[in-house]
């Protein structure tokens, strides 16, 4: 795969801007400023997954060598511009649906959004839970920039909500994501949780906001936000929830909490499947 391409994480990047699709599946509504919603999600995504690896370099060199910064394939000052030209390219499309809307909230948003993603990156992502939160708070953020973009009250508390359950199970992910990576960010000097008190109690609260997701589930079809194909899907993803609960509860080595993030993120891929399947 081209570098530059790679560097950007599309996979993420696409999923990210899924959020978007999600809401205007539920409001069953298509148009050009949710085109440049998903745009902007999409870049701002992979903005902060680019200048997340600028950063990560001498971290990267020991936990994933194989990378374009730390294989050499691409330079860190070329990174480092093309993180900022991702930026760029997602403030301009948050502008323009402002503009186009005459609704400003969308831009705000994804100036916070610039903002947030460049401290984690620099800063945030190596304080101990922080980090993770900001993870999860900004994964939920799509889901809540999509809504202001629509902009209707309906559909704002809807993704309002779905945004609350993306929070919570992408910091469970990032908290077991970090038990994963714990032997190249002691070697960094990084102060994570699992590197301050051990990795059994971060494993303990990452099982607890699974539990607490995973609970929360079924409310959006007794609430008749979703029709009965939702819950029959979001069975799925919760199983695999549950699993990787299990996983992560039983052994905290690295290629347990590799598999139990990886369900996660399956997991996580099929609830969004859930969503549009419960929307018909």
């Amino acid at each position: 795969m081209n570098p530059y391409i790679e560097i950007l994480r599309p996979g993420n990047a696409v999923m990210g801007a899924i959020a978007i699709i999600l809401i205007a599946i539920i409001d069953k509504t298509i148009s050009i400023p949710i085109i440049l919603a998903m745009l902007a999600v999409f870049f701002e995504t992979a903005a902060g997954n680019v200048i997340n690896d600028y950063f990560d370099y001498k971290i990267d060199l020991i936990n994933k060598p194989e990378r374009p910064l730390p294989s050499g394939r691409i330079s860190l000052k070329a990174g480092r511009n093309y993180g900022y030209l991702q930026f760029l390219l997602g403030t301009i499309c948050g502008f323009l649906i402002s503009y186009l809307t005459n609704n400003w909230i969308p831009f705000v948003i994804v100036l916070i959004s610039d903002v947030i993603l460049y401290l984690y990156a620099y800063k945030l992502k190596s304080t101990p839970l922080i980090g993770n939160l900001i993870v999860g708070f900004m994964t939920g953020f799509g889901f809540v920039f999509g809504g202001f973009t629509i902009n209707t009250p309906e559909i704002i508390s809807i993704s309002i909500f779905l945004g609350f359950f993306a929070f919570v199970m992408t910091t469970a992910r990032e908290i077991i994501k970090d038990i994963e990576d714990v032997e190249g960010d002691k070697a960094e000097g990084a102060k994570t949780l699992p590197i301050l008190i051990g990795t059994k109690t971060p494993a303990i609260l990452a099982v607890a906001l699974i539990v607490i997701d995973s609970a929360l589930c079924p409310i959006l079809y007794f609430n008749h936000i979703f029709g009965i194909y939702y819950l029959v899907v979001i069975a799925i993803a919760v199983i695999l929830f549950l699993y990787s609960a299990v996983l992560i509860l039983k052994s905290q080595d690295r290629e347990t909490a590799h598999k139990a993030s990886k369900y996660l993120k399956i997991g996580m891929l099929i609830a969004f499947v859930a969503f549009i399947f419960g929307s018909f």
